[in-house]
């Protein structure tokens, strides 16, 4: 098996990028790079820490990310399962990196940045949704920022309906956490339950 050791192979491999590829990069948010922050649903967050790596998803209305100025953006964190792993990589190392999709899209946006905690009283009610604030809010200062190509979407349809796999089709949360737990949790419960907490959590 051949193992690439060094940047030189990488490079003699791949080649150097293209124009288009490099002056695309900026430090701050342009117009036209708000409108896919304003427009995106979704956005995985990727951190890093003393255990390890992270990546997050992370989804709310549309324009849940606020844009405060060119260099700053703030992000509510909603109720979920506590175990808050990209929270506290963030404390201990603040690079953080985003990238988020559009619904019907190819085009998704990156971002790359040190970003920093606050449970601000005004700023977490700000994002109140059906009467819940945000638990905390992430504030995040942008190093770059830049679009990518449509082509990873493209290839994987990802939008495409036709291709859309049915849930049955997949072992449930509940099953999967009966294999986990050695059955200390029933698959059947935790399924039949799993909706009525969800809504309860949703904000």
């Amino acid at each position: 098996m051949s193992v690439i050791t060094t940047v030189e192979q990488l490079e003699a491999l791949y080649g150097l990028p293209g124009e288009a590829s490099v002056v695309k990069e900026l430090d701050h948010v342009i117009p036209e790079y708000a409108a896919f922050i304003e427009a995106s649903p979704f956005v995985a967050l990727a951190t890093c820490g003393p255990e390890g790596l992270d990546c997050s998803p992370r989804g709310d209305l549309a324009g849940f990310v606020r844009i405060v100025d060119a260099k700053t953006l703030i992000m509510p964190d909603r109720r979920g399962n506590n175990r808050a792993d990209s929270l506290k990589n963030i404390i201990r190392d603040p690079r953080v990196g985003l990238l988020f999709l559009v619904p019907g899209s190819g085009t998704t946006l990156r971002i790359n940045g040190r970003a920093h905690i606050t449970t601000d009283a005004a700023l977490c009610a700000s994002f109140t949704v059906e009467g819940k604030p945000a638990r905390s809010v992430t504030i995040v200062d942008v190093d770059s920022v830049y679009f990518q190509c449509a082509r990873a979407i493209v290839r994987s349809q990802l939008w495409n309906p036709a291709k859309h796999v049915d849930p049955k089709s997949l072992p449930t949360p509940g099953k999967i956490l009966e294999i986990t737990s050695r059955r200390n949790i029933d698959a059947e419960a935790y399924d039949r339950e799993w909706p009525e907490r969800a809504k309860k959590s949703m904000w």
